[in-house]
């Protein structure tokens, strides 16, 4: 019975995840707006926050762009709990990718990721931590391929996963922040907003070109 039990609890785990990566999936097929995602989201009610952060962390397994789904948040929660939220579920998403790679091993999961995988996991290297956090700093970088990476090298998992928040919430602030102010297009607030993504992003081409373009070219 109680085997029952957990075959039906797995059953019902794995469901929720393939109705979710559906529902992402969808969303991309479509090229639903920010707003079309925001409706979404608020339609789970008291259940958004936990909707919103489950389908932020399975977004790794998609192909949806994960600044998109950060706007959205931030434009339904606000900045403070847009920025909380995705950062949890950017937390669990690149968990359940280091893990994967670290349980399956190299071979499968460089079935996936071709020769990426290869490049990254080579400049991991020693200096995993500081190497992780410089490039979660550069929103171009696959961010799956990063963990997949740092899952099939030496680095511990509590290095990773702190490297991976403190290179995180740059990124995460700016897009959150555009979401918040969404509603104030037109104002100052929303141009300082954008102003901010591109700050982010040439500070990010600079870092890559001073530390990182040696090692990183062409992944």
């Amino acid at each position: 019975m109680n085997k029952l039990k957990k075959s039906l609890k797995y059953l019902l785990i794995i469901g929720i995840i393939v109705v979710l990566i559906g529902i992402i999936f969808t969303l991309y097929k479509k090229n639903y707006s920010v707003e079309d995602i925001k409706t979404y989201i608020i339609s789970f009610g008291i259940f958004a926050p936990v909707i919103y952060i489950i389908m932020f962390a399975l977004v790794p397994l998609t192909l949806f762009p994960d600044s998109i789904l950060a706007i959205s948040g931030g434009l339904v929660f606000g900045l403070i709990k847009g920025y909380i939220f995705t950062t949890i579920g950017a937390l669990i998403g690149a968990s359940i990718s280091f893990l994967l790679a670290r349980i399956l091993g190299r071979d499968f999961v460089v079935k996936f990721s071709k020769n990426k995988l290869q490049k990254v996991e080579k400049i991991i290297g020693d200096n995993g931590f500081l190497i992780i956090v410089l490039l979660r700093l550069i929103p171009l970088f696959p961010f799956d391929i990063i963990s997949y990476g740092a899952g099939v090298s030496n680095i511990k998992y509590k290095e990773y996963i702190l490297a991976t928040f403190i290179g995180t919430i740059p990124g995460i602030l700016v897009f959150t922040n555009i979401g918040a102010q969404w509603v104030n297009v037109g104002k100052t607030s929303f141009y300082i907003s954008v102003a901010s993504l591109i700050f982010l992003f040439l500070i990010s081409m600079f870092l890559k070109h001073k530390f990182l373009d040696k090692k990183v070219k062409d992944i």
